[in-house]
């Protein structure tokens, strides 16, 4: 029995240790997980106050870019097509060529009315001179006349004149003065077809020279060059189509000058402002390949305002949702082109809004040209060098050196 009573109090002795190390190691553990907790909320609180309410994100992100349309400004049938889809071109590279045929006759034409035009006025102002020399022998021919007017009536007194004779003289002197009239009239009128101006800039000469630019313009546009330099895209144009001008042929789009428009909550934009930088992500090469941006402007609507069929909310079932506006994000130039982007592809954007100066939207007018192209400056400058050289080789100068023709002078653009 004592036995038994020493076996069950070792025994229950046992049992209360067994308990009281079990409810140690759970009580550890429980404070290692609530430290941990508090570990993790404390990391999560800093990093909320120094980063996370400074920052906005969205993946309702796209990149966009300009498609520039190239279409024809003359009709025409097409004779060559120089590039298809997925091709780079550069500006001035020959994209579509159309029959000049018609073109070349009517500028044929149109050169030889300014060569024309040009002698008629030269003509005008060689007759002044002779006109002018004309006045000049009538005023001549009437002072002699004058002159034996007067000597006449000098001898009519001794009779050594007849009346007869006098009246002869002073008929003489009459019709001097008529013709010397009748001359200064001529050189009145011819003066009025010449008067303050030279054989570049009379109207008919300026008038012709127009045509001949028109004319020009017209067989130069038969060549359809690129007007930027970029990928081609949406080709609908067929050899032998016969197009009307302004309908288009196919698009390029520059990859070297695309954005990226980011879709962000209406919630989000009250701290956002114009020139805060940007952090972004593809989808093309993961989130390991980061971009850098910066905030360039927002836009004036949401995007509902502007869909082709806006929302109607005045309906008594109305459910609100949120709207986003979009903003207009610029990529850094040494990050696109070390890895390039297409349009449309997906972004992750983060937005930095640290810097909150300045006015959420600002009036900033551009300092500068947005878009421009240079390839269609040569055409009128090869017209007016075309326009110079037909006048001077038909008023007597020597004629200048006309500028290349167009192969020459989209060539020369490409190669730039």
């Amino acid at each position: 029995m004592a036995e038994t009573a020493q076996d069950t109090t070792q025994d229950g002795t046992a049992n209360d240790n067994d308990k009281g190390n079990g409810n140690g190691k759970r009580k550890r553990l429980l404070i290692a997980i609530v430290g941990l907790f508090a570990i993790g909320m404390i990391g999560w609180g800093a990093y909320w106050a120094l980063v996370g309410q400074y920052r906005e994100s969205t993946d309702d992100a796209y990149v966009d870019g300009n498609i520039v349309q190239v279409t024809s400004q003359v009709a025409g049938t097409v004779l060559k097509i120089g590039a298809g889809d997925t091709d780079f071109v550069r500006a001035g590279t020959t994209l579509v060529q159309l029959d000049t045929a018609d073109a070349k006759v009517a500028l044929d034409e149109a050169e030889s009315a300014l060569a024309k035009t040009v002698r008629q006025v030269r003509n005008l102002f060689e007759t002044s001179a002779q006109l002018e020399d004309a006045v000049r022998q009538r005023g001549t021919d009437l002072s002699r006349a004058q002159e034996d007017l007067r000597r006449r009536e000098r001898l009519s007194a001794s009779g050594a004149v007849s009346g007869e004779e006098l009246q002869h003289a002073r008929d003489a002197v009459r019709s001097a003065e008529a013709a010397l009239s009748a001359a200064k009239r001529q050189l009145a009128a011819q003066h009025a077809l010449v008067d303050h101006t030279t054989i570049d800039d009379h109207p008919d000469v300026k008038s012709a020279a127009a045509r001949v630019r028109q004319a020009y313009l017209t067989y130069s546009r038969t060549s359809l060059p690129a007007p930027v330099s970029g990928y081609v895209a949406k080709r609908t144009v067929q050899l032998g189509q016969r197009i009307s001008a302004g309908a288009p042929l196919m698009a390029i789009v520059p990859l070297d000058d695309v954005w990226v428009e980011a879709n962000f909550k209406e919630g989000q934009l009250r701290n956002m402002r114009v020139g805060q930088p940007v952090e972004l992500t593809a989808d093309l090469y993961g989130g390991k390949l980061a971009y850098h941006g910066k905030v360039i402007g927002f836009g004036a609507g949401t995007g509902g305002a502007f869909a082709l069929l806006p929302a109607q909310n005045a309906s008594g079932n109305w459910i609100k949702i949120v709207q986003r506006v979009p903003v207009r994000i610029a990529l850094d130039a040494k990050d696109l082109e070390e890895h390039p982007l297409q349009v449309g592809l997906s972004m992750q954007v983060k937005v930095d809004t640290h810097d909150r100066s300045g006015a959420r939207l600002p009036r900033m007018a551009p300092g500068h040209v947005a878009d421009a192209s240079a390839v269609f400056d040569v055409l009128d400058r090869e017209a007016e060098a075309r326009v110079q050289s037909i006048i001077a080789a038909n008023d007597g100068r020597p004629a200048p050196r006309v500028a290349r023709g167009r192969a020459g002078s989209y060539a020369a653009l490409a190669a730039h």
